[in-house]
């Protein structure tokens, strides 16, 4: 009898410490959530492109958004931080982490070079790197990955990127410096010489916008280049389009 009631006031013991832990994971998250919204508030987009894949794809193992775009676009720090790592990855190429105050580890990879050193402090829309396609890259993009206090091989802290720069469809025209909330243009590096305007009109004058009916073949036939090449530029793994997509034009 008394084994029983030992046994039974362990297990009541161990009931209310799995619930207190639960707890507390559940006010984390809340709390995690709430500093999200701040960011999203303040954090800028990276570079000048066309979202052309986002978190989850490839049957989960995505863990961050591709920005496709013109060779040497700059890519910009979305925040404050400090540069944690900088170096060339046979799967990642040259590729850039800044650790932020938030706790926030942002990735910038498949660089065509890097302009930060570690240890090197950056502000909010200084130039990290131009955009390539070093590393395991099928066409000019940026490989975007945000991770909560660290980045992990196996990537177990990611998070999706757009819960802070907020939402972009695939397809959708993103532009480097501007903020998710409101669309305020911030101060940037002073790297980047032209204004927003002129970034706004160049990003007009090369891109295309996919109409009912249209095909990457006429597409192509159009504008006098392969669809191989469309695709390339466009990081676009399919022959798959649909109307309103935005495409980019060399």
């Amino acid at each position: 009898m008394r084994d029983y009631i030992k046994r039974f006031l362990i297990a009541i013991i161990m009931a209310l410490c799995v619930s207190l832990l639960f707890l507390g994971g559940k006010h984390s998250q809340a709390a995690s959530l709430d500093e999200m919204k701040e960011l999203q508030e303040h954090w800028i987009w990276p570079a000048d492109g066309v979202i052309s894949d986002t978190y989850g794809t490839r049957q989960g193992k995505h863990k961050g958004i591709d920005i496709a775009g013109k060779m040497d676009t700059p890519v910009l720090a979305v925040d404050d931080g400090i540069v944690i790592k900088s170096y060339f990855s046979n799967t990642y190429g040259n590729v850039v982490f800044i650790k932020h105050p938030s706790k926030v580890v942002t990735v910038y990879a498949h660089l065509t070079r890097r302009n930060v050193y570690v240890g090197q402090n950056i502000k909010q829309g200084d130039v990290v790197g131009k955009m390539g396609k070093t590393g395991q890259a099928t066409g000019t993009h940026l490989h975007f990955e945000t991770h909560e206090l660290e980045w992990r091989y196996d990537k177990k802290y990611a998070i999706d990127p757009e819960m802070l720069l907020g939402k972009a469809d695939v397809g959708e025209f993103v532009q480097g410096g501007v903020a998710a909330s409101g669309y305020n243009v911030l101060e940037a590096s002073s790297h980047v010489k032209s204004s927003t305007k002129d970034h706004s009109l160049q990003a007009k004058a090369n891109k295309y916008v996919v109409q009912q009916g249209d095909t990457l073949y006429a597409i192509s036939k159009k504008r006098n280049m392969s669809v191989k090449k469309l695709k390339d530029i466009n990081h676009l793994s399919s022959d798959v389009i649909k109307p309103k997509q935005i495409l980019l034009i060399e």
